[in-house]
């Protein structure tokens, strides 16, 4: 069979050479639209559900809302395993599928579930579904450099614009925030008030919502004109919720600020987010979507940060904590350096050594060829460039070059034999 495959080759060179024409064609052409990411992606093919009931311990949350959430995904198809955890208000499934399986098919079944398992929950709780990402999905970090400002006017900056600017970029699923303050109104009730006006907190509850909401009218025509009624009613300063009324005694109003105080704070927090001992620092994490070419996403994400920045506050600037694209970048320069390397040391090895430039011709034509349909296979088999694919394709440059040099100096010695 290998003879016939050489004789076959020697008849027809042309043919040959258009093969390995095409086949480096096709290489580039694949390589290019190859994922490059710095580390193999080897999670597990999973959706995860989450489920928030803040408040609650872990045994209520496990009984009522992750136990039937798990029986509920049961017999989903090509499902290979659930797991649940369940924490202090907080509840996680995740639900990992066979490795063929389709992701976003995978998501759409676990959708179609929640909108049956949302009825055995408690009232008021929704699941949601976690990021279309992956465990190695988190590829770039950042924090605001915004100096003069406070932890919550940097983590409102944070959640209600740079966020949502740079979800829009291509490959990214998701960008978490952390670090900060999260803004709130709080409301600080005296209990011993609320008895003494035989009022509850139930009431304070009811008339905060009651007053915080537009309403909508009906159109009426004045003088060949329409107008339409708009009850504007929505909070906007802490004056306002503190004169909300609640009830009255003698014709004489019960407010808010009758029974307590009102004040601007944080959320509570569960950690802070130091920055190499410099302080705290408010910033997000971007998560990158399933199967997504990272360097791309990379790239076309500080695109849209240089656009961002332009619109922020006056000295406020971002600084990278985290880029995988340096990596990323390192990994493919080794690899084209060593291809380089390569080239000009057998170049010379067999220029020097048999003194036939169409030997050395041919070794610098067998090895980008073989390169390019590495990348070939590497595409039809689904997997991505990284180091570890990159290295293999580096060690194999030098096997590659070893069977070379000994198939061409084992056929010159031969062919010389001949004309001898």
């Amino acid at each position: 069979m290998v003879e016939k495959i050489i004789s076959f080759s020697l008849r027809n060179r042309l043919s040959v050479l258009l093969i390995a024409f095409c086949l480096l064609v096709w290489g580039i052409f694949e390589m290019r639209n190859n994922p490059v990411d710095a580390i193999p992606d080897l999670s597990e093919n999973q959706v995860i559900v989450f489920t928030e009931w803040m408040g609650r311990s872990p045994q209520v949350i496990e009984d009522q809302i992750t136990y039937p959430l798990v029986a509920n995904f049961q017999g989903i198809p090509k499902l290979k395993n659930i797991r649940g955890a369940s924490m202090f208000g907080m509840s996680f499934v995740y639900l990992v599928f066979e490795d063929n399986v389709d992701i976003y098919w995978a998501r759409t079944r676990v959708a179609e579930r929640l909108n049956f398992a949302q009825k055995l929950l408690p009232q008021g709780i929704s699941p949601t579904l976690g990021p279309d990402g992956t465990g190695v999905g988190h590829i770039f970090w950042y924090t605001l450099d915004a100096k003069g400002y406070d932890l919550g006017e940097q983590r409102a900056l944070q959640d209600w614009y740079v966020k949502f600017a740079l979800q829009t970029v291509k490959g990214v699923s998701e960008v978490a925030s952390f670090g900060g303050f999260q803004k709130q109104y709080q409301a600080i009730i005296d209990p011993v008030k609320l008895n003494y006006y035989n009022l509850s907190m139930e009431d304070v509850l009811k008339a905060v919502k009651a007053n915080n909401n537009d309403v909508g009218g009906r159109k009426f025509e004045m003088s060949d004109k329409s107008y339409i009624v708009r009850g504007l009613g929505y909070i906007k300063s802490i004056p306002e919720i503190e004169n909300i009324p609640l009830s009255t005694s003698n014709n004489v109003p019960i407010r808010i600020k009758d029974v307590g105080t009102v004040q601007m704070g944080g959320d509570i927090r569960y950690g802070i987010f130091d920055e190499n001992g410099e302080g705290e620092k408010v910033g997000g994490i971007v998560v990158m979507r399933y199967g997504e070419n990272a360097d791309a996403v990379i790239h076309d994400l500080k695109a849209k940060m240089e656009e961002v920045e332009k619109g922020l506050p006056e000295g406020v600037k971002f600084k990278i904590a985290y880029d995988r694209s340096g990596l990323i970048e390192e990994a493919i320069s080794s690899v084209k350096k060593t291809l380089f390397e390569v080239l000009i040391s057998v170049s010379l090895i067999v220029l020097i050594f048999l003194f036939h430039w169409r030997s050395a011709l041919i070794i610098l034509i067998q090895i980008p060829v073989s390169v390019a349909a590495a990348f070939i296979l590497l595409n039809a088999f689904g997997f991505s460039s990284n180091i570890m694919s990159l290295t293999g394709i580096a060690l194999a440059i030098g096997v590659i070059v070893d069977d070379g040099i000994v198939m061409v100096e084992n056929a010159y010695r031969h062919l010389s034999e001949a004309e001898k």
